[in-house]
């Protein structure tokens, strides 16, 4: 992928992941405290996006990586949980191939 299928990308899901992300957090929030981090982590990723042309993002993926297991969806998580998962890691996938 070329960054400007990262653009894409950030463009298709970032919007559902603005949504998905505070309410993953507070409704599993209790029993997967994780969730707390990747939604900090990518409300951090959307300003530097917004702000910054072209974001290194580098250490973000990184940790979204190790706190959630390589987006390792555990077996209580929602549709949203899973679909947030999945989201995150199209970017990280496409984020390291530009």
């Amino acid at each position: 992928m070329t960054r400007s299928s990262f653009n894409n990308v950030v463009e298709k899901h970032f919007p559902t992941l603005e949504q998905y992300t505070p309410i993953v957090a507070r409704v599993h929030g209790e029993n997967h405290p994780e969730l707390t981090v990747v939604r900090d982590i990518f409300a951090d990723m959307n300003v530097k996006i917004k702000s910054e042309e072209d974001a290194d993002l580098t250490s973000e993926f990184k940790s979204l990586r190790e706190v959630t297991s390589n987006y390792e969806v555990p077996a209580d998580g929602c549709e949203a949980y899973t679909e947030t998962y999945e989201l995150l890691e199209e970017a990280d996938k496409a984020y390291h191939a530009s």
